[in-house]
């Protein structure tokens, strides 16, 4: 190594442990892998452009230059932007960003590159922003970043960036980064959908786990079996198959993917309403019955439409918290098992492995929630991703075992348990006693879960947010950067709670339990 090149590592390790100490002070959420800052300001141009002279990518969806826009307009707050810089010197006034993004692909799929480096102002054009990424998903995260850094001055009435120069180089820790949200316990608009997405891109939150359909109702229309949504609540808390196309749409041009769920055999009641030849029997109406073919074909026909919309790899199954007493008990299931010479327990092995088949005959890898591990993790599909949410330890005993993994346990990363503060959100570690490095590779990442017992369009983003957010950092920022105790972070998250407020996010305070409202008058910046 030359004496040039040993200096540049000596000031990177210099001002990487300087940014460590000083990471409070910076409100940008999640926080980024690496950053260093100087002491000046510049203003933005009253006609700040998006320049991508030399980027491979050619933007032809317009992907980039809605992100673009998005980013202006939460930048602004919904302020009127009209001070005068005319008496602003020049060298100050940046007139846009340029952005270079390497790959013209913009097909998005788990593992997607997400890296970005930002530069505030360009050294080699000093009165543009530099922003370059792989694609331009990364790019995405990198406006969102970049948003943070500016601010309205209320004096000036112009948008200002503080503490330059900067230079922010990033990549997020997991893959995958989710929240799932439950549209059957109680129907979510499209529009408030929507809203949660725009919110998880804030966050740098990538997978929208769509929970479809429960027990209680069967909201989505399926083209191949079209009494299913005879089970939703009412005719008009429905979406049409439009509708779940234009929410993957919406949210892949936001860098995130889109996983449904199915979840069978279990949580089916409200699939025979439409079809009550899936019920066991009029009595006893769970789980789907096992020993009629026509559940399979009704099964295989959803996945079928599901494959024409959800162009994420993975496919959720489901496979939590199956009773098997019905079949059991009732006469034409229990002669189906004994001719099968099956149990309750094999049986719900049969039908959990069946509809692995169906979904990997369509293209899908599949993710299960834990107990199908639990009970023959042997037997799984190798391509199964096994959805930890009953407690600890699980997630070691997958990943021993070869499978992948995703982390959600409910006692700290259940959005519905109210009494989880967002410190145990923060404190919550994917890896946890998983020390060798394949096997923490297989660890795919984790998701916040919005079950939606207690939470519809009236209260769902104060429920998600801010304790998602104490979350997203976890699964974003490098482990060595996160805080050992979160009450260093704690103003932070506030300012980041308060910036989604500002970007009309129901964001609850910090203080208190899950959604509990301000306590007392203040400031946003102290509850």
């Amino acid at each position: 190594m030359g004496l040039k090149s040993a200096w540049l590592v000596v000031v990177f390790l210099f001002l990487g442990v300087a940014v460590a100490k000083n990471v409070n002070r910076l409100n940008v959420w999640p926080m980024p892998k690496w950053v260093s800052r100087g002491h000046n300001r510049v203003y933005m141009s009253l006609d700040f452009q998006l320049v991508t002279d030399g980027s491979k990518y050619i933007d032809g969806s317009g992907i980039l230059k809605d992100g673009f826009t998005r980013m202006l307009d939460v930048v602004k707050v919904a302020h009127v932007v009209d001070g005068d810089l005319s008496s602003v010197d020049k060298s100050l006034i940046i007139k846009g960003i340029h952005v270079l993004i390497f790959s013209p692909d913009d097909q998005l799929q788990y593992g997607v590159a997400e890296s970005y480096k930002l530069l505030v102002p360009s050294p080699e054009m000093p009165d543009y922003v530099h922003l370059e990424a792989q694609t331009v998903y990364g790019a995405l995260h990198g406006l969102q970043t970049f948003s943070q850094l500016c601010h309205f001055n209320f004096t000036t009435r112009l948008i200002e960036v503080h503490m330059v120069p900067w230079t922010i180089i990033d990549q997020p820790r997991f893959s995958y980064r989710g929240l799932l949200i439950d549209t059957s316990r109680h129907y979510q608009p499209v529009p408030m959908i929507k809203k949660v997405i725009d919110s998880m891109a804030y966050a740098k939150l990538n997978v929208l786990h769509w929970h479809i359909v429960d027990i209680q109702s069967f909201p989505l229309e399926i083209p191949s079996f079209p009494k299913l949504w005879d089970g939703a609540y009412s005719v008009s808390e429905r979406y049409t198959f439009s509708d779940a196309a234009e929410i993957v749409s919406y949210a892949q041009r936001r860098g995130i993917n889109v996983l449904a769920e199915l979840d069978v055999p279990g949580h089916a009641l409200s699939w025979g309403h439409g079809y009550p030849s899936l019920w066991p029997s009029k009595d006893c109406q769970q789980p789907l019955d096992v020993s009629n073919e026509f559940t399979f074909k009704v099964i295989d026909g959803i996945l079928s439409d599901f494959s024409k919309v959800f162009k994420f790899k993975f496919v959720h199954l489901g496979g939590d918290e199956v009773n098997t007493s019905c079949w059991t008990t009732t006469p034409h299931i229990k002669k189906w098992l004994k001719e099968h010479r099956m149990n309750g327990s094999q049986a719900y092995q049969y039908f959990v492995l069946r509809a692995q088949k169906i979904a990997l005959s369509h293209g899908f890898e599949i993710v299960n929630w834990e107990e199908t591990f639990n009970d023959f993790g042997n037997k799984l599909s190798r391509k199964t991703v096994v959805h930890n949410w009953l407690g600890g330890g699980v997630a070691e005993q997958v990943v021993a075992s070869g499978l992948r993994c995703i982390v959600s346990n409910q006692d700290k990363w259940y959005l519905d348990h109210l009494d989880t503060p967002w410190e145990e959100f923060y404190k919550n570690e994917p890896l946890a006693n998983i020390t060798n490095p394949k096997q923490q590779s297989l660890v795919l990442g984790g998701e916040v879960c919005m079950w939606g017992e207690t939470v519809d369009g009236s209260d769902i983003e104060q429920t998600i947010w801010p304790r998602a957010a104490a979350a997203a950092e976890r699964l974003w920022t490098p482990y060595d950067n996160l805080a050992k105790d979160p009450e260093q972070v704690a103003g932070r998250l506030a300012h980041f709670r308060c910036l989604l407020n500002q970007r009309g996010i129901a964001a609850a305070p910090l203080a208190g339990l899950g959604r509990e409202a301000p306590i007392e008058p203040g400031s946003c910046y102290v509850q």
